[in-house]
């Protein structure tokens, strides 16, 4: 395993370009397949890939919102002390790497956003209170719980084929959670991946010393809720500004509206995900000054998604245009049967991920292509929907777009951590394709 690992760390760091260069490439690279697969003219692949550039940029927006405002409500005090709280708690590097993906994993589960930041704030606290901490591997184990979002309950397509007039509902009907997410072998399968990633990253630590890389050294933390002096003035404006009244108030409003909604039947998605996010933010830290000085500094987070997601979703657009989504998705279905069509559809979304790493934006276009299949393969739709949903988790691993916001944090490069992202993405899909398989042929 070390002699792999270093394999890995060491061609990634000689050949793996940044995130962006990557989208650029990627870019190309789709280009270049409508082209020669679909016959695509090259006037015809530029008019898909610039018209669809900007489709998704609601989407792009509800990205930025969740990662932000759940910057936010991790660094908020009550947060921040109970993390902490769990962080003195640790005492040596191999325990530092199972909780660090503990955090990211079941925070995943509890909310997408909210997983993917605090397992890097998880990560970034451990190596800075525990000497010996492979800084590169702490921060991947972190990152590596949101392989689990998949099997939470923000989970894009569980979510959205639970939730009446979907889309897709009169192909597929209704799919409630209790055959997905909440189904005995997914459930069996969020324990396994619970229980032996960790112990896999804890592996991981290099064996030699001088291998391991400890975060930089710094001057004390900064106070990011402290006052400057002109905020420390006596004026109206800061105490109107400093007044825990008014995020209490307003924090208030906000949560009873999402418990309205929820009373009324309302469903989960990513919009009413962001509004509770954003007031329970508001509420904890009571005065609106200290929201817009902690969002401020969690901008950073979510600058990679503005910049890249609107070259992913020229991708997309050519994925549609040329009709390539459909050629790969059909490709994987022409050789399975009843059984196996979860797991090619598990497969296939591993690669269609790659090209277009949004799960809701990968069911629109595969989704319906998938659902065609099992109606005539007379496949569950549950399991042929949920191998799409975890073959996007899967792939995020090591698709270069989603831990963009924990490499902020961290202050790391992609290259950095990409090796022990490779192996973490193999062990993983062992896992998750024995789970299909078996749920396929066997459950």
């Amino acid at each position: 395993m070390t002699s792999l690992n270093t394999f890995f760390t060491n061609l990634m760091k000689k050949y793996l370009p940044d995130s962006f260069t990557i989208a650029i490439l990627l870019t190309i690279l789709t280009g270049m397949l409508a082209m020669i697969l679909q016959k695509t003219s090259f006037v015809d692949t530029t008019k898909y890939w610039g018209s669809g550039f900007w489709d998704l940029l609601a989407f792009t927006t509800q990205m930025a919102v969740i990662l932000a405002a759940g910057y936010v409500l991790a660094k908020t005090p009550i947060v921040d002390k109970i993390l902490n709280g769990i962080v003195a708690k640790v005492n040596s590097p191999k325990q530092a790497y199972i909780i660090a993906t503990l955090a990211g994993g079941i925070g995943s589960l509890i909310n997408w956003g909210f997983g993917l930041i605090v397992g890097g704030i998880v990560a970034n606290k451990l190596a800075k209170n525990i000497k010996g901490i492979h800084y590169p591997l702490i921060i991947a184990a972190g990152y590596s719980g949101f392989s689990l979002y998949g099997l939470g309950i923000s989970g894009t397509v569980p979510v959205l084929i639970s939730t009446p007039g979907h889309f897709l509902e009169e192909a597929m009907g209704i799919i409630p959670l209790t055959e997905t997410i909440f189904s005995l072998p997914l459930l069996l399968t969020t324990l396994a991946v619970l229980i032996t990633l960790p112990l896999l990253n804890a592996f991981l630590h290099p064996k030699d010393p001088s291998k391991i890389i400890e975060v930089e050294p710094e001057d004390e933390e900064e106070n990011l809720l402290a006052l400057t002096e002109d905020e420390k003035e006596d004026t109206i404006a800061n105490k109107l500004n400093q007044s825990k009244w008014i995020g209490y108030l307003i924090g208030g409003l906000g949560l009873f509206y999402v418990f309205l909604h929820f009373k009324d039947g309302g469903s989960l998605d990513l919009n009413i995900v962001n509004f509770a996010f954003l007031f329970l933010g508001i509420l904890l830290l009571g005065a609106p000054i200290y929201y817009i000085k902690l969002l401020n500094d969690g901008i950073k987070t979510v600058s990679g998604i503005i910049l890249q997601y609107p070259f992913y979703a020229g991708i997309m657009g050519i994925l549609v245009g040329s009709g390539l989504v459909v050629t790969f998705s059909n490709w994987f279905v022409s050789f399975a049967s009843a059984e196996s069509l979860p797991f090619f559809s598990l497969i296939s979304a591993w690669f269609i991920n790659i090209l277009a790493p949004s799960a809701g934006g990968q069911w629109a276009v595969q989704g319906p292509i998938m659902i065609e299949a099992a109606n005539a393969l007379q496949a569950p739709f549950e399991k042929v929907a949920m191998g799409v949903m975890i073959g996007d988790a899967w792939n995020n691993m090591v698709q270069p777009f989603w831990i963009l916001p924990v490499l902020a944090i961290s202050g790391l490069k992609l290259k950095d951590v990409m090796g022990y992202m490779v192996i973490i993405m193999l062990w993983l899909g062992l896992v998750f394709g024995a789970s299909f398989l078996i749920w396929g042929y066997l459950l």
